[in-house]
């Protein structure tokens, strides 16, 4: 969810390659190619309680692309994480963003009794848009005619990261210790899971009390996924220090990724947007760092580009400022 407790029920939970702070890394792919977003439409979704909102962000050119639908953090919405989105529309991806149910926009605090049932709303909100994908796409002007439909990721930030990593197989484990539903999606081909939720051995006793979902079994994620962490992002809902974001990579079954952010903290460098009140380590190339190496990964994971990941496991051998593992 997010590395930092909240003043109050609507203040979200928290808080490769392009140039990086410390040394290079294998650059953005046509970072100022134009884009164009379409917004709001629309997802029917009964008994929701409301209607499920997504923006589709796009190249303005080019087909046969491939599909990212992302999950906000806490708080957040569609209108959130534009550095990471465009820029990621500009490699030549399609993405999707809904806004889930605890977005400030709709006003559902800690005490609101469908608060305890919104993590299972935003899996639901994924699902929906990735039923209903063709249909979205083909409001989005001429988006749906240039998708690709057969290559689609789930990416998340921070409770987000928790979201996607349910449909990438994580579970979530009861009070007993019992692992929950099986929400993976058969569409989804790969994900990537930023500044994700740790096990819950070490939750706070405020985490254990307003988030008991906050529980990921990670032993079941076995779909192909890239876990990025920040080496100073400390959660107050664990006791645990910024290791506790590496558990997805540590424990899940390969084949995984982890990329590591040495001076990251949980917005890595402002994820969500520029100058927002949210962000604690201000820093543009760390961003555009995040989102590059998404995008790398994607396209290795998606079958577009084989060279692409590659080139940054060999630049992380030569810096000092983040490093690749994989397994």
């Amino acid at each position: 969810m997010s590395a930092s407790l909240p003043a109050s029920p609507s203040t979200p939970l928290s808080a490769g390659p392009s140039p990086s702070p410390h040394a290079p890394s294998p650059g953005a792919r046509n970072p100022d190619r134009p884009v164009v977003a379409v917004k709001p439409i629309t997802v029917p979704v009964p008994g929701r309680g409301m209607d499920l909102q997504v923006k589709v962000t796009a190249p303005v050119a080019g087909r046969n692309l491939p599909v990212i639908v992302f999950s906000h953090g806490n708080a957040w919405s569609m209108d959130g994480y534009e550095p990471l989105v465009d820029r990621w529309a500009a490699a030549g991806f399609v993405v999707v963003q809904p806004t889930h149910l605890d977005s400030r926009r709709n006003g559902i605090g800690w005490d609101d009794p469908r608060f305890a049932t919104v993590w299972r709303v935003r899996i639901s909100d994924l699902h929906a848009v990735l039923d209903g994908l063709d249909g979205i796409l083909g409001r989005a002007a001429d988006v749906g005619d240039r998708a690709d439909l057969g290559r689609v990721a789930v990416v998340g930030h921070s409770w987000g990261a928790q979201t996607a990593g349910a449909l990438l197989g994580a579970r979530v484990l009861d009070a007993d210790g019992a692992p929950g539903e099986d929400f993976t999606h058969p569409a989804v081909a790969a994900g990537v899971l930023i500044a994700a939720t740790g096990t819950g051995d070490s939750l706070t006793p405020f985490a254990v009390e307003h988030l008991p979902f906050m529980r990921p079994d990670y032993t079941t994620m076995t779909t192909p996924a890239l876990v990025v962490a920040g080496g100073r992002d400390r959660s107050q809902l664990s006791t645990r220090g910024p290791d506790w974001f590496t558990d997805a990579y540590r424990i899940a079954p390969s084949p995984k990724s982890l990329l590591t952010i040495e001076e990251g903290e949980h917005t890595l460098g402002g994820l969500a947007g520029e100058k927002v009140a949210e962000t604690t380590d201000e820093e543009p190339a760390r961003v555009a760092l995040v989102a590059d190496a998404v995008s790398a990964y994607l396209l290795e994971a998606l079958g577009l580009d084989a060279s692409a990941w590659a080139a940054w496991e060999k630049a992380a051998a030569a810096n000092d400022g983040w490093d690749v593992t994989g397994k």
